[in-house]
C-alpha cells in the first residue's frame, strides 16, 4: 500500500489526505495542535515533532508548510531522516506562483525562472531549492495561485460585510480551487515518472480582475455588490500582505502541467468554482 506523509493538516492539506486516503493510500499528517484534531476516519494524525517514524514508512511526502524567517520548517528538523528514508520514492511541495514576481500582466509558464521581488516569495525560492535537493526521488514543486473553496471564498467576505470591490485597470490575478489541488497532487503521486525535479502550475484557465470574482459571487448570492473604490483609494488601507499581492502583475500557463499529469481542472474558472461553492454550501445546511 503507498504510504502518504503529509507535513501540515490545514486547508489544502487536509483535501489532499482524503482524496490520498479515497485512492488507496495510507495517510498520516502532521499537526501542531495533534491532540485537539479529530481526523477523517482512515487518516492518521501525528505531532510535527513525532514524524520520525511516518518518515521511515513513506513512500509518498508532501510538505504545505511555508518556510519563516529561520527557512524551511521541515527541512530544519527533518532533512536528515527524509534523506535516509529508504521507502521514499516522491516527495511534493505545496509553493506559490508569486515566486515568478511581477510581470506587468505578462504570461509565465513551468519552464519561467523565478523572479521573486518580496521577502516572502525568496524564502519560497529557497525553500524550493532545499527541497529540490534530495537525490534518486520524484520531486515534484507545486506552485499554486490564490487558493479558494468552500469556507475560503468571496461568498464569505460578501456575507461579513467586509468584501470590497477594488479596480486596478489591467490587473489580474490567478486562482486555485481546493479540489483542483487536491486532484492534480493525486495525479502527480499516481503517474509513473523518472527521479529528478518537476515545476508544476496550479492556476485555473482565465486570471481575472479581483471586481469581476466579487460581482459574480454577489449574482450568485442575490445580492448588490459593494460599490467600486479605485485602487488608489484603496492602497493607504491595505495590509503589507494585500499590498504586496497588488504590487504584483501576471498570468500564469498551466497547459505542460495539465498535460504531464493528463487532467483538466474541475473548476477551469473561478465561475464553475463559485458556483460548486455555494451547490456545496446548500447541500450541507449552511445557508
Amino acid at each position: 500500500m503507498p504510504d502518504l506523509l503529509i507535513f501540515g493538516f490545514g486547508y489544502s492539506g487536509h483535501a489532499i489526505a482524503l482524496a490520498a486516503r479515497n485512492s488507496g493510500f495510507r495517510v498520516t499528517a502532521t499537526s501542531r495542535r495533534a491532540a485537539a484534531q479529530k481526523p477523517p476516519d482512515g487518516i492518521r494524525i501525528v505531532g510535527f515533532d513525532a514524524a520520525a517514524d511516518a518518515i521511515g514508512s513513506a513512500t509518498h511526502i508532501l510538505s504545505t508548510a511555508a518556510p519563516d524567517e529561520h527557512g524551511d520548517p521541515v527541512l530544519a528538523i527533518y532533512a536528515r531522516q527524509i534523506a535516509e528514508a529508504k521507502n521514499l520514492a516522491w516527495i511534493g511541495y505545496l509553493s506559490t506562483t508569486g515566486v515568478y514576481g511581477n510581470r506587468n500582466g505578462g504570461w509565465v509558464d513551468e519552464d519561467t525562472p523565478p523572479a521573486p521581488q518580496s521577502p516572502r516569495a525568496e524564502r519560497r525560492v529557497a525553500a524550493e531549492a532545499a527541497w529540490s535537493k534530495f537525490p534518486n526521488r520524484i520531486i515534484d514543486i507545486f506552485r499554486l495561485a490564490g487558493i479558494y473553496g468552500p469556507g475560503r471564498s468571496m461568498f464569505d467576505d460578501l456575507r461579513a460585510g467586509t468584501a470590497r470591490r477594488v479596480v486596478k485597470s489591467g490587473h489580474l490575478f490567478g486562482r486555485i480551487h481546493r479540489d483542483d489541488i487536491a486532484q492534480g497532487v493525486l495525479a502527480a503521486m499516481q503517474r509513473t515518472a523518472a527521479p529528478g525535479l518537476n515545476i508544476f502550475n496550479f492556476s485555473d484557465d482565465e486570471p481575472a480582475a479581483s471586481a469581476e470574482v466579487v460581482v459574480e459571487a454577489a449574482v450568485l448570492l442575490g445580492v448588490a455588490p459593494p460599490s467600486e473604490v479605485a485602487f488608489s483609494d484603496a492602497l493607504p488601507a491595505m495590509s503589507p500582505m494585500a499590498c504586496s499581492f497588488w504590487a504584483e502583475n501576471r498570468r500564469v500557463a498551466n497547459q505542460k502541467t495539465k498535460a504531464v499529469l493528463g487532467i483538466n481542472w474541475l473548476y477551469p474558472t473561478f465561475r464553475e468554482g463559485l458556483r460548486a461553492i455555494l451547490a456545496e454550501e446548500r447541500r450541507q445546511g449552511l445557508l
